[in-house]
């Protein structure tokens, strides 16, 4: 039996306050919209392997969250690299409208889905079809955002070459890892300092009804990324920093 989509209403609105983040009014019913058009989308473009309401609520909605409670995103210029469908940055938009938000993916049916998403749900946000490597080195995006972002499936020390030239001298890039990645923290360490950034934190925090926990890693831009960072995609996973 399909469940009505009170349950994602009722799923968000809980477990945001469980940890204790206070949602705009109506912006749980936002979500409902943004589930329910991720399931419709999801048919024809890869977007998620995560699905039903409360699945999507806790590990997607709710852990995107989870990030208020990490940093301050309150007028904050933020970039979400390989942002997919939208993770963390359209729940981070939803819960604090504040945020200038930049949604960056190198597949155009992703950012088609992005662009419909916004639209629907009245948001606004840039969203840029272009790769990382490419979108870090342009002048009206290479250091200017307060927080990059990202949930994408790499090594630390490749997503610090991908995200922190994106990253003002004062701001931060918050990886969404898993708990177990204290080796891949590690191996970045050459990474971080190499492109002007020290680890500053990991914080493990499990999401509301779930026994799954997951970490978010700040690490705080302490100096310009030298220019020839980021290299090619293809050189940063042969030759990782």
């Amino acid at each position: 039996m399909k469940v009505t989509n009170s349950e994602i209403i009722t799923a968000v609105t809980r477990g945001a306050e469980e940890m204790g983040i206070v949602l705009p009014r109506g912006v749980s019913a936002a979500f409902a919209s943004y589930y329910d058009l991720l399931e419709k989308r999801g048919r024809d473009v890869n977007l998620t392997s995560i699905s039903g309401e409360e699945d999507v609520a806790r590990l997607h909605f709710l852990d995107s969250l989870a990030l208020l409670n990490v940093h301050g995103f309150k007028n904050a210029r933020v970039i979400d690299v390989g942002s997919g469908a939208g993770f963390p940055g359209v729940p981070l938009k939803l819960a604090e409208p504040s945020i200038d938000l930049t949604l960056l993916d190198a597949t155009g049916k992703r950012v088609a889905f992005l662009s419909e998403l916004c639209a629907e749900l009245e948001i606004d946000a840039k969203c840029i079809h272009a790769r990382a490597e490419e979108s870090a080195q342009t002048a009206d995006m290479r250091e200017r955002y307060d927080v990059a972002a990202s949930r994408a499936v790499a090594r630390l020390n490749v997503l610090c070459e991908l995200c922190l030239p994106f990253v003002r001298v004062g701001g931060v890039f918050i990886a969404m890892k898993g708990v177990d990645s204290d080796e891949e923290i590690t191996e970045a360490n050459g990474a971080i300092a190499a492109l002007g950034a020290q680890l500053q934190d990991c914080i493990d925090y499990t999401m509301p009804g779930t026994d799954v926990t997951h970490r978010a890693v700040l690490i705080c831009k302490t100096a310009k990324t030298p220019e020839k960072y980021p290299r090619r995609f293809a050189r940063m996973q042969k030759d990782p920093l």
